[in-house]
């Protein structure tokens, strides 16, 4: 199977009916129009180009990372200037183009002879300019653009390759850092700035190594383009027209040059659930990185193989028991370590014995059981004395945790997954003793609103609890599998249902693999 391809295309007609035929041969697949002889300004192929991105996403979805070349446009000698960034392992083409695709062969030192798909006798096979006439077929020296680019997609394509196209000589791409990004939806899933901008970079010089590029974080919405006198034009969306109007005034203010704004059409979503978005858009991208592997787990030879551990965490308020109901519904045994906790606690218990020795016959009930009314106010406003109780709990409560382990190993029917539900998994330093970790995460105020009405607290006294959490980040960086149960109860449902197929098809392709 082929990994990266390049299609020629001379008729537009026909790419639906390609891209079917080689979708299944390829992940990755760069697209060459056959311009004719003549080529026309860059910018003409825009709309063209832009409608082949949309329409792709109907034949091959997500399956396929769709590129396509916009230096053989500005170059009528690009075949020979071609530096793609993957190997291509083979060319097709629409129609029977010989000398032009064994020229591309050699080029890129394939070394499989040319796959022709279309009817070599067809007499409408040449594009036509006509196809693409754009707004505008003006270039600029210097042309300058700014989002998050979180995970190129189709809508980013679009967006970058019409400023390629309108660009002579640099293009500048301000990426928006962390401080932009905290209103996104579900932003610690974002990419850190450094990997989008180098998946962005590379995106850009492999649809067009002519240019230079000149990407660079910004923290405000406006970036270079508030001081750099050398831009000409700037690109913008329908709904951030607004936006490009404001940096001519802010440059206004600064006697630099007003910039010509082209504005694109956003690209439209096909799904249409209340959840997503309607157009096409990084947020959707994360959303549907819920339920699924957000990283491959560590090997932990020291675990038994079976029962299979799940760490199941979660900020207060986000979801956390639900989910291990949902999980214990469809098939796992559910461990809930704040009623271990209890159990640890009771009269006779070593972690019994060791809280009362420190803290004193004060935090007693009559019955002689600790009273945790009274031990609360002794801990939770004194960090030492919290520390103090949790180095005691925490160990004596894994240490329990560990015998009911060892008693499902040694029953008759040894469970297939064992969920840990566990508030405090992460603080605690337990993943050693999970296979991997599953979270949950809602925005903050979301749980702190939450919190106000389950606990009838203030806000203030809701604010200071979640400060003492786990912040979502850093649950995000610990963790395989991320839910959100920001929206409706279906979708967290699916979400889990989406997780739990995940993970048995996994376990059970690893039991095949072992027979």
């Amino acid at each position: 199977m082929a990994s990266t391809g390049l299609l020629v295309v001379s008729n537009i007609k026909q790419l639906g009916k390609s891209l079917r035929s080689i979708e299944k041969y390829v992940h990755s697949l760069y697209i060459h129009l056959n311009v004719p002889t003549s080529t026309p300004p860059p910018p003409v192929w825009g709309r063209l180009i832009s409608q082949l991105y949309a329409d792709s996403s109907s034949y091959v979805g997500n399956k396929v990372d769709l590129r396509v070349l916009v230096a053989p446009l500005k170059q009528h000698a690009a075949v020979c200037a071609l530096q793609l960034c993957k190997p291509v392992d083979m060319i097709f083409s629409d129609t029977h183009q010989p000398e032009l695709c064994d020229r591309l062969r050699r080029v890129l030192n394939i070394s499989q002879p040319t796959i022709f798909l279309g009817d070599t006798n067809n007499t409408d096979a040449q594009l036509s300019e006509a196809e693409g006439q754009p707004a505008s077929q003006q270039m600029y020296p210097t042309v300058v653009l700014g989002g998050t680019f979180d995970r190129i997609h189709i809508g980013h394509k679009i967006f970058l390759t019409q400023a390629v196209l309108r660009a002579c000589k640099r293009l500048v791409v301000g990426v928006t850092t962390a401080a932009m990004t905290k209103g996104k939806i579900l932003p610690e899933l974002i990419l850190p700035v450094e990997q989008r901008i180098a998946e962005l970079r590379e995106f850009l010089l492999d649809i067009d190594n002519t240019l230079q590029y000149d990407i660079v974080p910004i923290d405000d919405p406006f970036g270079p383009t508030q001081h750099d006198p050398d831009m000409d034009m700037i690109v913008v969306s329908a709904e951030t027209l607004r936006g490009g109007q404001k940096v001519n005034e802010i440059r206004a203010s600064k006697q630099l040059r007003q910039l010509d704004i082209f504005a694109i059409d956003i690209v439209e979503s096909n799904v249409h659930d209340g959840i997503h978005e309607s157009k096409v858009s990084s947020s959707n991208t994360r959303i549907d990185l819920l339920g699924t592997r957000w990283r491959q787990p560590e090997a932990r030879p020291q675990l038994p193989v079976r029962p299979y551990i799940i760490g199941l965490t979660g900020g207060i308020a986000s979801g956390k028991s639900k989910m291990a109901e949902r999980l214990g519904d469809m098939g796992a045994h559910v461990i809930d370590c704040d009623k271990v906790a209890h159990d640890v606690y009771e009269p006779g218990q070593t972690c019994y014995e060791k809280i009362l020795k420190h803290f004193g016959d004060e935090i007693l009930a009559s019955d002689g059981r600790i009273d945790r009314t009274k031990l609360g106010p002794r801990v939770f406003n004194n960090p030492q004395e919290l520390h103090t109780l949790n180095s005691i709990v925490w160990p004596e409560l894994m240490v329990e945790v560990n015998r009911r382990l060892a008693n499902l190993r040694t029953a008759s029917q040894v469970p297939k997954v064992v969920v840990l539900e566990a508030a405090v998994l992460l603080k605690a330093g337990w993943e050693p003793n999970c296979h991997e970790v599953w979270s949950m995460i809602v925005p903050p105020e979301e749980a702190i609103k939450r919190v106000m009405e389950r606990n009838n607290l203030s806000e203030e006294e809701a604010r200071r609890r979640l400060a003492s959490q786990v912040p979502n980040a850093d649950i995000v960086a610990k963790s395989q599998v991320i839910f959100s149960s920001q929206w409706d109860f279906d979708f967290t449902q699916r979400q889990a249902e989406r997780a739990w197929q995940m993970l048995n098809k996994e376990l059970d392709s690893r039991t095949h693999s072992s027979l």
